[in-house]
């Protein structure tokens, strides 16, 4: 396979907003006051910083920007998935969670669906996430359990965390962000309907976020396209090229901010491989592609997987990529 060009913008990471501080304040008034007033206005100040500080904690939790949490594949490399199939699964919560648009940004009125891998109660449901679901070429699995380092660091874990850091990012550049999944649902969905979710969302772009679960001493990144499918229910030959691109500049941003290396052992050292048998991308009606972040299975790659600076500048590196496709 030709060596891959990779291109994208620099992109600054989002810098936390900073909080006044209340506490000279309250010292100044102190000062003014007669004494017997002094510790009743002090008790009423921090009352005021204690509950302004619940509400911004209640808020944080609210937009869900922050944990991580999920398992993991069992697959060595895995389909990310969604389903509704002939009556199956019904739905605990809404098909996908989107954020307010913002204000302005870049890329206002674009729409991004993140697409979590796995679930982190896909184990408890082996039933369900082993029935299989039409990918167009064949029938699958409807999900996996999802892989995990030797130290039991779950992949479904690993992907909410990034797609959570992933989602602040693209929020503060004005895209609207939905999610297959948020760990809000008991399991899934499958692979079809994860697919599903994007194209009803008339996505201009989807990331399938996933770790790979290969042999030790395989390493490195590698961003799965879809190839040219004509069957059944699956066509996504209007969509090939444009998830390549979304697929080359992912790959670059993701080389250039985190420094890991392409893949060792799929796509010949271009860190892009093409698959047809993944329900995911053969379903998807708008420009999809995954990516494996690592190896989970190999030390040095698992090394970097739990690390959480590591996983923002994954976060990072996957936005740039979305930043420069959508922009153009």
């Amino acid at each position: 396979m030709a060596a891959v060009s990779y291109v994208g913008p620099d992109f600054e990471p989002p810098r936390p907003p900073r909080h006044p501080l209340r506490a000279p304040l309250t010292v100044a008034v102190a000062a003014l006051v007669p004494g017997a007033l002094v510790g009743w206005l002090v008790w009423q100040a921090v009352g005021d910083d204690d509950r302004e500080g619940s509400a911004a904690q209640t808020s944080a939790s609210a937009s869900g920007s922050a944990s991580p949490g999920a398992p993991e594949d069992g697959e060595e490399r895995p389909d990310g998935g969604a389903g509704r199939a002939g009556g199956e699964e019904p739905r605990t919560s809404p098909p996908a969670s989107a954020s307010r648009p913002a204000a302005s940004g870049p890329l206002r009125g674009k729409v991004v669906v993140v697409d979590p891998g796995h679930n982190p109660g896909n184990f408890r449901h082996p039933s369900d996430i082993s029935r299989t679901v039409d990918i167009g070429t064949n029938r699958k699995e409807c999900d996996t359990t999802g892989t995990s380092t030797n130290d039991g660091y779950t992949e479904a874990e690993f992907t909410l965390d990034v797609s959570r850091r992933l989602r602040t990012i693209l929020e503060k550049e004005g895209a609207t962000v939905k999610f297959t999944q948020d760990g809000d649902r008991p399991w899934g969905p499958c692979v079809d309907e994860r697919a599903e979710i994007g194209n009803e969302a008339e996505a201009d772009a989807v990331v399938s976020v996933h770790a790979d679960g290969s042999a030790a001493g395989n390493r490195g990144f590698h961003v799965i396209l879809p190839g040219p499918v004509h069957s059944g229910a699956a066509d996504t030959r209007p969509v090939v090229d444009s998830s390549r691109a979304l697929g080359e500049r992912i790959a670059g941003g993701f080389l250039r901010v985190t420094g890991s290396p392409p893949s060792n052992y799929i796509g010949g050292g271009t860190g892009i491989d093409v698959r047809k048998d993944l329900g995911g991308l053969n379903l998807s009606t708008v420009p999809k592609v995954f990516i494996e972040c690592g190896n989970m299975r190999d030390s040095k790659d698992s090394a970097q997987l739990t690390s959480g600076a590591w996983r923002q500048k994954a976060a990072q590196g996957i936005s740039e990529g979305i930043v420069s496709f959508l922009r153009g």
